[in-house]
């Protein structure tokens, strides 16, 4: 007499593939140099400043940390790891942290060039004060009608 297999039950992420967190790793290991060693060290930061940040995989290939909406993407260039704040604009800098991208309406950037030295405590306050503000326009979203 034959037993019953049962057939193993996939998770979604086995279905779906990795999870953005995994799909990150992969990126650091993937780089094997000096990028790979600042995003891994930023991206420590942002947990460090927001434990509850959500890690996402966007537009291809781009590690995005939300809270309540963008916070920054990590792009990965061959002179450079860019941190692109969705908001940074709105954001003060007081430490003048933001380097690129400095033209725009809406978006600011820091560039990390190879060697670079992060200012930990100015990086941290920034992403909490993204956070904050993230949090500042959900909460002033006025609430939306129920039909009856």
């Amino acid at each position: 007499m034959k037993k019953a297999v049962t057939a193993k039950k996939s998770s979604a992420k086995e279905v779906n593939g990795p999870s953005p967190s995994g799909l990150i790793d992969g990126r650091i290991k993937e780089l094997g140099d000096w990028r790979g060693e600042m995003l891994k060290r930023i991206r420590g930061l942002i947990k460090e400043a927001d434990p509850d940040v959500v890690e996402e995989w966007k537009w291809r290939g781009v590690p995005v940390w939300e809270h309540d909406g963008i916070i920054c993407t990590g792009e990965t260039y061959k002179a450079a790891v860019k941190m692109t704040f969705a908001k940074g604009a709105a954001l003060d800098d007081p430490t003048g942290l933001f380097n690129s991208s400095l033209e725009g309406n809406v978006r600011r950037a820091i560039d990390f060039h190879e060697g670079a030295k992060i200012d930990e405590k100015a990086f941290k306050a920034l992403i909490r004060a993204a956070v904050d503000l993230n949090a500042s326009k959900v909460k002033s979203k006025p609430a939306k009608k129920r039909s009856t």
